[in-house]
């Protein structure tokens, strides 16, 4: 099997970037499990992982601090985009995150970049209604506290 090369493309700030350190574990055409560093060093975190699911469209990452505790669950919505010849997998950001705390709390995140995507032309109206979408599937998914089905996923490897 070809190893498949993960590029991470953003919006907002524009960039797309080969994520060339991830350590893919297993792979799919359901989900993506990965391991990784981060690309610049912080203070509240160091390294992670996370599961890319295909056809949901979200990317659901355990990060962790330097002394391998959890920080949280960061959960993107996302766009996949496949280049099968090439072995390319690009993950756009569609900007909408929710972040689950260890203690319960759910915050939604970057709803605001959102809208200012959408008021530059930054991100088509097909997207951004994507977008709005999946984060209602992903916040139903934790109202019905349905999430540990697709955190199992991590804690199953134990990562």
């Amino acid at each position: 099997m070809q190893t498949l090369k993960i590029y991470r493309k953003r919006i907002i700030p524009q960039e797309c970037i080969l994520l060339k350190d991830d350590i893919i574990l297993e792979q799919n055409e359901e989900y993506i499990l990965t391991q990784w560093k981060t690309l610049n060093p912080k203070t509240s975190f160091s390294h992670g992982s996370s599961c890319y699911f295909l056809k949901k469209g979200i990317k659901v990452s355990k990060f962790y601090r330097d002394d391998d505790t959890l920080l949280y669950w960061y959960c993107d919505i996302v766009d996949y985009e496949t280049d099968p010849e090439a072995g390319i997998l690009t993950v756009t950001d569609l900007l909408a995150d929710v972040i689950l705390y260890p203690d319960g709390r759910v915050k939604v995140a970057d709803l605001d970049e959102l809208a200012d995507a959408m008021e530059q032309g930054l991100i088509s109206q097909e997207l951004a209604c994507k977008s709005l979408r999946q984060l209602h599937n992903l916040l139903t998914t934790i109202d019905r506290d349905k999430f540990d089905k697709l955190k199992a996923y991590l804690d199953r490897r134990d990562l």
